[in-house]
C-alpha cells in the first residue's frame, strides 16, 4: 500500500520543472490515431492516466514506441478493432477521447462508459447532442457507448453548458466530417486550444478554439506531425499554492504564465509576491496571508482543479474565506481530512466557509481524489508533525515524481510501502 509520509513545516525553496499538460496530452493521445502516418509527441507526461490510455490504444492495434520518458511515437495504420472494452480504459475519464476520434476516422466507435476521480456527475449528453448533429447514430448499451454513421456532415452545435469534454470531441469528429461544423458555447481551456494546434499541424482546418466559437471545415484525411504538449497549467498552480502556504519561495519553470493568471491574481490578493518571466512565474509568501472569496469557472476563471489547493492555504490565512465550487458537486470530499488536521471549515452545499487556523497538526488521511490528494500533501507540508496520505494512486494519475519535485524543494516527504519503512522515516525525520 503506497503512502506518502510527511514531516512538515519546511518552507520550499527553489526551482521546480513543470511537465506536460495531462488533460492536453489525453486529447492527442486520442487524436494522434486519425492518421495512418507516424506522429511524434513531445512533452508527454509519465503519469497513470496517460500510460491507461496508451494500454487502450495498443490493445486495438495502435502502435506506440517510447523514445524516451517524455516522447512517443505513434503508429495507427493497422487498428483492428474500433471496441474499447479495456479495464484499463475504466479508470479514467478521458476514454471518450476515443469517440471523437474513431468516429472521425472509421465512422464508428465503441468504447466502455469512463471512470476517472468520483468528482460529481460529468454527464456525456453534450456528446452524444454534438455527436447526434454530425448525422451519427449514438446509443448506451451494456455499459458502452456505442456510435456509427454511413457519413459524418458538418452541423450547427450549440453546447447547453461549456463542457470540455463535448468540445474536444465534437472538434475530432467534425475535424473529418463533410463541410463546416460551428460549435458554440465552446470551452476555450488552453487544452482545447492545444488539442486544436496539434490536429491543425495534421492538416485539419479548425479555427477559433480559444474562443467560445469554434469553426470547423472538415477534411478527407490527416497526415504525420511532430507536436510538444503544452506545460500542465494545473501541476504549476499546485507548487504556487505549496510554496504560499509552507511560506516558501518557489519559482515555477517551463509555463506559460498567461494560462496562470486566476491563480496568479488569487495569490497576489492573499498577499504572496508573484514575479512573471518568459517562461517562469516566482512565487514568495514572506508576510502573514489574508482571506478571499473565490469562485470555480470555466476558463478563464478559476481552475476548479485549483479548488482543493487554495482552500488548503486559506486556512492557514487570517480571516473568514468562502469558497464556491460551480462545476462539480462533489469536490469538497477532501474537507473531512482537513479538519482532523485542524483547520476549520463548514461546507453548506456548493460553498466552503473557512475560517483560518494558526496551524495545521499532522494525521492520516486518505486522498478523495487526484487534485484533493494533491492538496492533501501541500497540508501535511505545511502541519506540524508527521502527517500520511494513503490512496495516493490518485495522485498518481496526474502529477510525475509529485513527491520527488517537492523533495529537491526541501520538502521532506518519502513514498513508504510498508510499516517498516514508515517508521523508518519517522526515525529520520526525528
Amino acid at each position: 500500500m503506497e503512502q506518502f509520509a510527511i514531516k512538515g513545516g519546511n518552507p520550499l525553496v527553489g526551482e521546480v520543472e513543470i511537465g506536460g499538460a495531462k488533460n492536453a496530452a489525453l486529447a492527442i493521445l486520442a487524436a494522434a490515431i486519425m492518421t495512418d502516418e507516424t506522429v511524434l509527441i513531445e512533452n508527454m507526461p509519465d503519469v497513470r492516466d496517460t500510460n491507461v490510455l496508451i494500454q487502450a490504444m495498443e490493445s486495438i492495434g495502435v502502435i506506440v514506441k517510447r523514445l524516451d520518458r517524455h516522447t512517443v511515437k505513434i503508429n495507427a495504420s493497422n487498428i483492428h478493432d474500433v471496441v474499447i472494452e479495456d479495464d484499463f480504459i475504466k479508470k479514467i475519464r478521458a476514454s471518450y477521447y476515443l469517440l471523437g476520434a474513431l468516429l472521425g476516422k472509421y465512422k464508428k466507435a465503441e468504447v466502455s462508459l469512463p471512470g476517472g476521480c468520483n468528482i460529481g456527475l460529468r454527464p456525456i449528453d453534450q456528446h452524444i447532442k454534438g455527436f447526434r448533429a454530425l448525422g451519427a447514430d449514438v446509443r448506451i448499451e451494456h455499459g458502452m457507448i456505442i456510435t456509427d454513421a454511413e457519413h459524418l456532415k458538418g452541423s450547427h452545435v450549440y453546447l447547453d453548458v461549456v463542457s470540455v469534454g463535448a468540445t474536444i470531441n465534437v472538434m475530432m469528429a467534425a475535424a473529418m466530417a463533410e463541410g463546416k461544423t460551428t460549435i458554440e458555447n465552446a470551452a476555450k481551456e488552453p487544452h482545447v486550444v492545444d488539442l486544436a494546434n496539434f490536429l491543425n499541424s495534421m492538416g485539419a482546418d479548425i479555427k477559433g478554439a480559444g474562443t467560445d466559437v469554434i469553426r470547423i471545415r472538415g477534411v478527407s484525411k490527416l497526415h504525420g506531425s511532430e507536436y510538444a504538449i503544452i506545460p500542465d497549467q494545473i501541476e504549476a498552480g499546485t507548487f504556487m499554492f505549496a510554496a504560499a502556504v509552507t511560506k516558501g519561495d518557489v519559482t515555477v519553470k517551463n509555463v506559460i504564465p498567461k494560462h496562470l493568471e486566476s491563480i496568479s491574481a488569487k495569490l497576489l490578493e492573499i498577499g504572496c509576491e508573484i514575479e512573471e518571466s518568459d517562461d517562469a512565474v516566482r512565487v514568495v509568501a514572506s508576510k502573514p496571508l489574508g482571506h478571499t472569496h473565490v469562485k470555480t469557472l470555466p476558463y478563464p476563471g478559476f481552475p476548479t482543479d485549483m479548488q482543493p489547493q487554495i482552500a488548503v492555504t486559506l486556512g492557514l490565512s487570517m480571516g473568514t474565506s468562502i469558497v464556491t465550487e460551480s462545476i462539480f458537486e462533489n469536490r469538497f470530499k477532501y474537507v473531512d481530512e482537513l479538519t482532523r488536521m485542524g483547520a476549520s471549515i463548514k461546507v453548506e452545499g456548493n460553498t466552503a466557509i473557512i475560517d483560518g487556523v494558526k496551524k495545521y497538526t499532522g494525521a492520516s488521511i486518505t486522498a478523495p481524489d487526484l487534485r484533493a490528494g494533491a492538496a492533501l500533501v501541500i497540508a501535511g507540508l505545511a502541519a506540524e508533525g508527521i502527517t500520511v496520505v494513503d490512496d495516493i494512486k490518485f495522485i498518481q494519475r496526474g502529477y510525475e515524481d509529485f513527491h520527488l519535485k517537492l523533495k529537491a524543494l526541501g520538502a521532506q516527504i518519502e513514498m513508504v510501502n510498508t510499516e517498516k519503512e514508515l517508521q523508518k522515516f519517522k526515525l529520520k525525520v526525528g
